[in-house]
């Protein structure tokens, strides 16, 4: 068979859940001057806190560019906190959406796959290393590697890995991704991909000041799978908030959904106010961890680290300042991407055969 056609569902791969036991966390180092402007120092700075957070619990892979793995020692003390500077090009710093999307088979071997990468819609010059950071990752790491016939930014999308996918139609079904593509073949190339067999839509993702034209919606902003069946839900109370409608609007398509295994989701919804300065729900999972941003308003810091920790029992729950993070479009889920632990399933195929 030829294997640039098999897809890592043929081959019995499926993403893993966000709790799942991890490798390591894959990140990616500011860089991009367009972007940051005057806050790049301080986005280095918080990107770097979140780093050392997560090495706590897990080692970290820093994708940075030639030249600047002095820095990143410099502001995350790498050695110390086992964190890797990982030398590539790169054009940006979201790893979630430009990196690779792992996948495991039932052997518990990791794979990865590359889907096409277009800088949100093509919003952002250059991204052509970007869109080569899954290749490059999977050759690092010894990794087989799978190519996706369509754009997808790891942000997008929600696995609980048993089977259930959770996106929104604000960013998947916006023309800037596929516009030849239909919802159903959509759906039929996430199930082939990433191994669900559900995919359940959400109306809307995270707004932001300007509307949700950073993201188009990405699903991590708004929504967390917490179990199986379980799902954290940002769902504003003032009808004077900008996201009070797309948060209703959320709530009542997930009230009705259900997910692979046929059962309602149990929802718990989380009010951050009218004006947060961070997204709570853009928090990140590690091992015996959470990393949750924080916007330094103490009671509403204190309510989402509560709310978090109830709906993930038995992890630390560790409070990262991300203000700057927030303002550049994202959290910590959209600067960290886990590297499932397992084996590397290796290389096949004319470009990547099969090691001895």
């Amino acid at each position: 068979m030829d294997e640039s056609l098999v897809t890592p569902a043929d081959a019995g791969f499926r993403m893993p859940a966000a709790w799942a036991p991890h490798a390591a966390t894959l990140m990616a180092w500011p860089c991009r001057v367009g972007l940051w402007g005057e806050l790049l120092d301080r986005a280095k700075a918080e990107y770097a806190a979140v780093a050392r957070a997560v090495a706590r619990f897990e080692p970290v892979l820093m994708a940075c560019p030639p030249g600047s793995r002095s820095e990143v020692v410099d502001h995350c003390g790498a050695t110390a906190w086992g964190i890797e500077a990982f030398e590539v090009p790169i054009d940006d710093s979201w790893a979630r959406d430009s990196g690779p999307v792992f996948v495991v088979d039932g052997a518990g071997r990791v794979a990865a796959v590359q889907f096409r990468f277009n800088a949100w819609g093509d919003r952002w010059h250059p991204h052509a290393d970007d869109a080569l950071l899954p290749e490059r990752v999977a050759h690092h790491l010894g990794m087989r590697l799978f190519r996706a016939p369509m754009v997808l930014e790891g942000g997008a999308v929600e696995a609980d890995g048993e089977g259930t996918l959770l996106t929104t139609e604000q960013c998947l079904l916006n023309p800037n991704r596929n516009p030849t593509m239909t919802r159903a073949e959509i759906e039929d190339t996430l199930r082939a991909y990433l191994g669900v067999t559900a995919v359940v839509w959400l109306p809307f993702g995270q707004e932001t000041d300007a509307g949700p034209e950073g993201t188009d919606g990405h699903v991590d902003g708004v929504a967390a799978f917490t179990a199986p069946g379980r799902v954290l839900l940002e769902v504003r109370a003032s009808p004077d908030s900008p996201e009070y409608r797309s948060g209703r609007a959320n709530l009542a398509a997930l009230a009705v959904a259900s997910d692979a295994q046929g059962r309602p989701f149990a929802i718990t919804t989380f009010d951050p106010g009218p004006a947060p300065r961070v997204s709570y729900a853009n928090h990140y999972l590690v091992n015996g961890g959470v990393i949750v941003p924080v916007g330094g308003d103490a009671e509403i810091d204190a309510l989402a680290l509560r709310t978090i920790a109830r709906a993930h029992p038995g992890r630390e729950v560790v409070g990262v300042p991300a203000t700057v993070i927030d303002a550049g479009g994202g959290g910590p889920h959209c600067i960290t991407q886990p590297i499932p632990a397992g084996p590397p399933a290796l290389p096949v195929g004319d470009s990547e055969r099969r090691r001895d």
